[in-house]
């Protein structure tokens, strides 16, 4: 099911690429096929910033299920740890 439906998010925070840090700026989530992951179709997430002048994104594609456990378990330890931050 392709929804073309992109969700964007403004980040603070840093990402890494290779061995270079970034300031993550902003991130696009989506359900459609992967590119590399063996699923018919994945939650996708890009990260994406800059190292200098140069752009850089980084890629995740997960099955539907492990798309879940990670989704609660951040909200899980920012419950646990970080409540007043939120």
């Amino acid at each position: 099911m392709c929804t073309y439906e992109t969700q964007k998010v403004t980040l603070q925070g840093s990402a890494k690429s290779g061995s270079d840090w970034f300031k993550a700026k902003e991130a696009t989530v989506y359900f459609d096929h992967p590119v590399s992951a063996p699923y018919e179709h994945s939650l996708n997430v890009d990260v994406f910033g800059k190292v200098g002048d140069e752009h850089r994104r980084v890629a995740l594609e997960l099955s539907p299920q492990s798309a879940r456990e990670l989704a609660l378990s951040i909200i899980e330890l920012l419950d646990s740890y970080a409540p007043s931050t939120i």
